[in-house]
């Protein structure tokens, strides 16, 4: 409830007031606000809950075959041309984020478009939304091609956290997911580019995996394709060994791939 308050009296606008779930288990207080497009956050808190997830929910046993995935790394958010900036301030004076780290068009693009992104992550860097939006280019950019195709602002992707990508990227492709394409000349700057790392590079090449580091250590990823006939909402399978924030070089490669399916589409 405070949490909510405090969000309303800095200018979000409500979603739904606080509310309560609760059965045998204990209860859970809930509250959702807007944010860009048609996306909501909701807040909650289950002190006083024992159950799984939610009120109504329970917990399914059912045998398979694990793969590895065990929370999510971080969403990010398509905005339109000229607003990233109003969202970051959202975020920072609304929700009390911090920015965590910012790419512009220099940093981000090729012969044709660009993109511009900050990264927004709360005190802990628990829960981190990086914010994308267009730059002016010669042709149209991903990030416009989403507008268009998804209505407006909206999800990006959702990068799943594993701590063996290897592992959970073979079961995906054994059960038939498609991940976007990765040049095989990528791989033969890699170790000069990101040093010694644990995994075969051989085997991330053959996997599509993308290596990438900061100052803390590095991190493995990569991306699947559009999981709907539109080229809107994809997911990212991240896989994090020391890193906390994001590097360039994979922002770079996956820019580059979506536009080469972009360019297959005819939408470029």
């Amino acid at each position: 409830d405070t949490a909510y308050s405090a969000a309303v009296e800095r200018g979000a606008r409500s979603a739904r007031a606080p509310f309560t779930l609760s059965n045998e288990e204990g209860e859970v207080r809930l509250a959702s606000i807007h944010t860009y497009g048609d996306v909501i956050h909701t807040l909650l808190n289950r002190d006083n809950f024992k159950g799984h997830f939610l009120p109504g929910f329970r917990r399914m046993h059912e045998p398979g075959d694990p793969l590895g995935l065990i929370d999510v790394d971080h969403i990010v958010g398509n905005v339109e041309l000229g607003k990233m900036n109003e969202w970051v301030r959202f975020y920072a004076d609304v929700l009390g984020f911090k920015q965590l780290v910012s790419f512009d068009d220099k940093d981000i693009s090729t012969e044709y478009t660009a993109l511009m992104s900050k990264v927004m992550a709360n005190g802990n860097q628990r829960v981190k939304f990086p914010i994308n939006e267009p730059a002016e280019g010669k042709k149209k950019s991903q990030i416009d091609e989403y507008l268009e195709f998804f209505g407006g602002a909206g999800v990006q992707h959702v990068a799943l956290l594993t701590d063996d990508i290897i592992h959970t990227v073979s079961r995906l492709r054994a059960r038939g997911l498609q991940f976007l394409n990765v040049p095989k000349t990528y791989y033969e700057e890699l170790p000069k580019r990101v040093g010694a790392i644990d995994e075969d590079i051989r085997e991330l090449a053959e996997l599509g995996v993308l290596v990438d580091r900061d100052e803390d250590g590095y991190l493995l990823q990569l991306f699947t394709k559009p999981i709907t006939d539109r080229p809107t909402l994809f997911y990212e399978i991240i896989q994090r060994k020391g890193a906390k924030s994001f590097g360039k070089g994979n922002f770079k490669a996956l820019f580059e791939a979506i536009e080469r399916e972009q360019a297959l589409r005819g939408t470029l």
